[in-house]
């Protein structure tokens, strides 16, 4: 069985709807994680994402999903789950930064995490996060992004390097949301999301919690979320509008920076992926990778 069939098998098991959420013990100790769910017609797949929350059995969970009026079975779905929920609210909005930007207003946990309503987690990452809060509260905790197809096979792996403002202005995004976590005081000191961008917000605030260089950023082993390949996504239509928003951003950044972007500065960002996975003996990652 290869890597990537083990984790297939293992995801499955965890948004099994026969899987109960283990007995847990106290929250005390454990930091509470605020998780919201951004939610519209994807009735199919929304009862994966909640089981790959409450799967997880995490002590301190504050779970909330806002759904901007679906007109399928989605409600049906959420009515089933809402004794795990903290709230829930089905009406028209304004999309999903729109909606998110409604659970942020809720929200009251130390930590605050998004997942879309066709994405799930990976077993373990919620209490992972935990215990490396415990460890060291750092404003910004992140791992790594498996790709999913719509029956849940996980197809693709694409491991996280350390955090670099640098590439993440030169180069782009350098975390992915289905496997992020961030502290509510950053929200509550620089803002929530910006609603003018529908697909580059996370990439936009990301950067504007990190520029100022205060915030302490880091990746986390075991951390994993997986964002789900299907026609209806969201992200199968950016190549047009995404790619505007970015360099628009970027522009943005990159002006209020001190950076001075030149060709060096480029293949420096290409060239720590790989030193960074070289330095952490990950040559089997590494082989993976250029031989796909």
């Amino acid at each position: 069985m290869t890597f990537l069939q083990t984790h297939t098998r293992a995801l499955r098991e965890l948004i099994s709807p026969t899987t109960l959420p283990p007995v847990v013990e106290t929250a005390a100790g454990w930091p509470k994680l605020t998780i919201i769910t951004p939610s519209y017609n994807q009735g199919d797949f929304l009862e994966r994402t909640i089981l790959s929350i409450i799967n997880q059995g995490y002590p301190n969970l504050e779970y909330m999903i806002i759904d901007g009026g679906s007109t399928d079975h989605s409600v049906e779905v959420i009515r089933k789950y809402e004794k795990h929920l903290t709230y829930w609210v089905s009406e028209k909005d304004k999309g999903q930064v729109d909606a998110i930007n409604k659970g942020l207003a809720r929200a009251t946990g130390e930590y605050i995490a998004f997942q879309n309503s066709d994405d799930v987690y990976f077993p373990g990452t919620l209490r992972r996060f935990g215990q490396a809060a415990q460890q060291r509260p750092d404003d910004i905790l992140y791992g790594d992004l498996f790709m999913i197809t719509t029956d849940d096979e996980v197809t693709e792996l694409l491991k996280t390097t350390s955090y670099s403002l640098q590439c993440q202005l030169l180069e782009g995004m350098q975390i992915h949301n289905q496997s992020l976590f961030f502290k509510k005081s950053l929200v509550d000191r620089h803002g929530p999301f910006d609603a003018q961008f529908r697909f580059a917000f996370d990439y936009e605030f990301i950067t504007r919690y990190t520029i100022d260089g205060k915030s302490t950023v880091r990746k986390v082993e075991g951390l994993a979320g997986a964002l789900r390949v299907h026609a209806d996504a969201k992200s199968s239509t950016i190549a047009t509008v995404g790619v505007s928003e970015h360099e628009q951003i970027q522009k943005t950044y990159l002006a209020a920076s001190s950076l001075a972007p030149t060709k060096l500065s480029y293949l420096w960002c290409r060239m720590r992926k790989i030193l960074y996975f070289a330095t952490n003996f990950d040559f089997k990652y590494i082989l993976y990778r250029t031989t796909r």
